[in-house]
């Protein structure tokens, strides 16, 4: 039955769609997470504490303005400050002063009217210089002609110090310099006397020059050459535990780490890449809606998507190797295993895209993950062998190493190491893709009742428990399984279905003939075959159709996976006991209307799959050939056909996707195979043609032959 015949409820297409919604609500919001830093450690700030090592993804070398504005400061700072050239016209202005006050002190000292406390505060309220009592008392105590001299040589001491440039950060220094100018003739009295006269009036006489200090500094500033920073690739931009620097951030911002997606814009831009990939869904699903009947598969699709997703935004932000590292293949294979190979082609892009989406170099990076997984998928013809696990990884590696070479290579901050680092990553990748594809197919398959490659070859192993069981108490039916097991394998090779689980399947299609082997004729010994004619034929009929529900308790017991325990009913379809219907017929004188043909029946159902349909060809084929000992492959050929051609008739392979192709494939492998490998088997009655079998459809074993035709 094709997809295109399968239509859901609408209850449960608008349950789909509110699951996928949700779904890709939340990978908007995860990529905004992680592209605004959520989950990334490159959205720093200045002077925090980063959390972890950052690396810069590819080689760069840039102006930077950072370290260009850090050596203009530097250069500014070094010159120094300008201040004018000396202006005399403060040092007579401060001469002028000092003259003043010294002829008010002659007038005080020469005043005859005046008494001496009258003098004293007279020369205490003189402006421009602090005269205490002490030294009032020494300047009106010196005698005319030692205060003449001390008069003129505080004129002369301040005039030679205010020849020099004085700054207002110098005054004092200048101050401290008066002693040392004033005459060596003058007794120490006396030099005070001028020190204490002329420090008054020093002032300065060179003033800090704003604008020319500003225009050194600018040119200073000018002549400082930008500073050119070359970070290589892979070279760690920020270590864990060290203060963020402004140099970081402007680092981060060159190589694309620093996160900027806090606007509507990208906002914006995110939610456009989510709903393309969501329509794109959708529209797989409108076009084969087969997967939405399934809630256990359309689940698990779903969260195999969601948690791939989350998985890969969360290790990729801030690091340079590891987005290539990661084993996004594994989602397409695991998918194909699980599910079907057209559903992991049809999700992985939206997925690639998804997981991408505003990394650095995101097309490489989308075509790295898709084409991966892609070429991984079309090169999985046989998903049954473990050895076409080795061609995958080496696809996987080949196509990412050749994607990454195509668009690095062109790239000049990409260089040699680099390139070569990325190309090791994805032959890492074409590994780690299927062996962890291995490991989760076999985790999750037994969850699902799933049946795996792993699966089945623990299952094929002749030392399984089941199979040692059926060795020793059915040695004939074991025998007569292989040789099923083989027909079944060959054939499923030449038509391109699983060969491993054709094989299984037969392996353990008659495992119910275990609770009675002696009523089959493979497993009685030799001039010991028992034809069941002295047993009633329904009587007869229940034993031989026993094996198959027996069969299906002991697959419950011993945990056969469905894939397998579905051979066991399916391998006989709703053919009917041929033998025992036909005694049953002969005992009612013929007539058709007195044998319940139902109690003759196998219970089906008949083959859904191209697998069973093999079995039981194989099956039906293997008998009858060694019941009619043909005598050559023209003749072998013919009894083949006729086997097949029958099941045909009988609308058994009704449910399944065999051609007519195929069915001429499998009837020529059925020959080779059975070239010489013909048995001894008791001949089937002649069919008529009118039987009761073509009414009802179906036909099935005679009691002395293995598992059934």
């Amino acid at each position: 039955m094709s997809d295109s015949n399968l239509k859901p409820s609408p209850i449960r297409v608008l349950l789909l769609l509110l699951i996928l919604v949700a779904c890709m609500a939340g990978a908007w919001w995860l990529i905004n997470w992680s592209l605004t830093g959520a989950l990334s450690t490159v959205r720093v700030s200045e002077g925090s504490v980063a959390s972890q090592d950052v690396m810069a993804p590819y080689a760069v070398t840039y102006q930077s303005e950072v370290l260009t504005e850090q050596l203009r400061e530097e250069a500014a700072q070094a010159v120094e400050p300008i201040y004018t050239l000396p202006n005399f016209a403060i040092a007579r202005q401060q001469l002028n002063q000092l003259r003043e006050a010294l002829s008010f002190i002659e007038a005080v000292r020469q005043d005859p009217y005046s008494t001496q406390e009258q003098k004293y505060a007279d020369l205490a309220g003189l402006e421009g210089i602090y005269i205490s009592q002490d030294l009032a008392e020494q300047l009106l105590s010196l005698s005319d002609v030692r205060w003449q001299t001390v008069r003129q040589e505080a004129v002369v001491t301040l005039e030679q110090i205010m020849r020099n440039p004085i700054r207002e950060e110098d005054l004092e220094d200048a101050r401290q310099q008066l002693p040392s100018l004033v005459s060596l003739s003058l007794s120490e009295d006396q030099v005070q006397l001028v020190v204490h006269l002329a420090a008054a009036f020093v002032a300065p006489n060179s003033v800090y020059d704003e604008e020319a200090t500003a225009a050194a500094r600018q040119q200073a500033r000018d002549s400082v050459t930008p500073v050119t920073r070359s970070i290589a690739a892979g070279e760690t931009i920020i270590r864990r535990g060290e203060i963020v620097e402004p140099t970081d951030i402007e680092a981060l911002q060159e190589v694309g780490l620093l996160t900027t997606f806090s606007g509507w814009q990208n906002q914006a831009g995110t939610l456009a890449v989510v709903v393309l990939s969501t329509v794109l869904i959708i529209l797989f699903f409108l076009a084969y809606p087969g997967l939405i009947r399934n809630t256990k598969q359309l689940l698990l699709l779903l969260i195999l998507f969601m948690v791939f997703l989350a998985a890969s935004r969360y290790v990729s932000p801030g690091h340079l190797i590891i987005p290539y590292l990661f084993p996004m293949a594994t989602y397409s294979l695991l998918v194909a295993a699980l599910i079907d190979r057209r559903t992991a082609l049809f999700t992985t892009i939206p997925l690639a895209i998804l997981a991408a989406y505003g990394m650095p170099y995101a097309l490489d990076l989308t075509l790295y993950y898709s084409l991966g997984g892609l070429m991984g998928l079309l090169i999985l013809r046989r998903p049954q062998r473990l050895s076409a696990y080795v061609s995958v990884a080496g696809i996987i590696a080949v196509s990412g190493a050749v994607i990454l070479v195509a668009y690095r290579i062109i790239d000049l901050a990409t260089d040699v190491t680099g390139l070569a680092t990325l190309v090791g990553a994805s032959v890492f990748n074409g590994i780690a893709s299927v062996v962890l594809t291995v490991l989760l197919e076999y985790a999750l398959a037994p969850l699902l009742d799933l049946t795996t490659t792993l699966q089945l070859v623990e299952l094929s192993r002749p030392d399984h428990p089941l199979l040692q069981r059926l060795l020793r108490e059915a040695p004939g039916t074991y025998q007569h399984t292989l040789q099923v097991a083989n027909l079944a394998e060959q054939a499923a090779e030449r038509i391109g279905a699983n060969s491993m689980l054709a094989r299984v399947g037969a392996l353990y299609h008659d495992i119910g003939k275990i609770k009675n082997p002696q009523f089959f004729i493979e497993n009685q010994g030799y001039n010991q075959i028992d034809t069941h004619d002295d047993m009633d034929p329904e009587a007869s009929a229940r034993l031989i159709i026993e094996h198959v529900t027996y069969g299906l308790e002991l697959a419950k017991k011993y945990r056969l996976p469905r894939r397998i325990r579905e051979f066991i009913p399916e391998h006989h379809g709703t053919l009917i006991t041929r033998y025992q219907y036909g005694k049953a017929l002969e005992l009612a004188g013929g007539d058709e209307s007195k044998v319940d043909t139902s109690k003759f029946r196998y219970p089906g159902p008949r083959p859904q799959s191209v697998e069973t349909a093999l079995v039981m060809l194989a099956d039906g084929c293997e008998a009858y050939t060694r019941s009619q000992n043909p005598e050559n492959d023209n003749s072998l050929r013919a009894l083949i056909k006729e086997m097949v051609d029958r099941r045909v008739e009988l609308g058994q392979l009704n449910n399944t996707a065999l051609t007519l192709k195929d069915l001429k494939t499998i009837i020529d492998s059925f020959t080779a195979t059975l070239k010489g490998t013909y048995h001894a088997r008791m001949d089937y009655p002649e069919e008529d043609d009118s039987g009761e079998e073509n009414k009802n459809g179906g036909e099935g074993d005679s009691p002395l032959k293995a598992a059934g035709e």
